[in-house]
């Protein structure tokens, strides 16, 4: 017969081991732990920063903040170089798509754009290039 104080034992140390394994993978991908925050910014700052009602700037930081998002989280439980380069390839698109898109006389929306592509590219390549390393090192 198994008692309730071991059961809450075992309970408890299950969680320990989780919570130690999240924080293990947030250390060693903290840029993903940031792109999926960026991704979130990008789905809320276009009421934020007040152009909701720009649909072309909104539907790009509400669609491209969607998948750097899931990309993140995607990268943080089961980590593929292959999403670091789709960060990296959505960030420069943040960056160059006011221009593009025709939405520079927007400044809330060609700033917020330009300044988390910069980052998400930036922390993309990092990670990547990071693992890139580390595999090359390692062989």
């Amino acid at each position: 017969m198994v008692s309730a104080s071991s059961e809450v034992h075992d309970v408890s140390a299950l969680m320990e081991v989780s919570m130690s394994n999240g924080w293990n993978v947030l250390s060693r991908q903290w840029q993903d732990a940031v792109n999926t925050v960026l991704g979130v910014w990008l789905v809320v700052s276009p009421w934020v920063l007040g152009y909701a009602t720009a649909t072309t700037p909104a539907w790009n930081a509400w669609v491209l903040g969607v998948v750097i998002a899931v990309t993140g989280i995607a990268a943080l439980t089961a980590f593929h170089r292959w999403e670091e380069w789709v960060n990296a390839v959505l960030g420069a698109w943040l960056v160059v798509s006011p221009w593009l898109l025709g939405f520079t006389g927007l400044t809330a929306a060609l700033w917020n754009q330009i300044v988390v592509g910069i980052v998400v590219a930036g922390l993309a390549i990092w990670r990547a290039m990071a693992i890139d390393g580390r595999t090359i090192a390692s062989t």
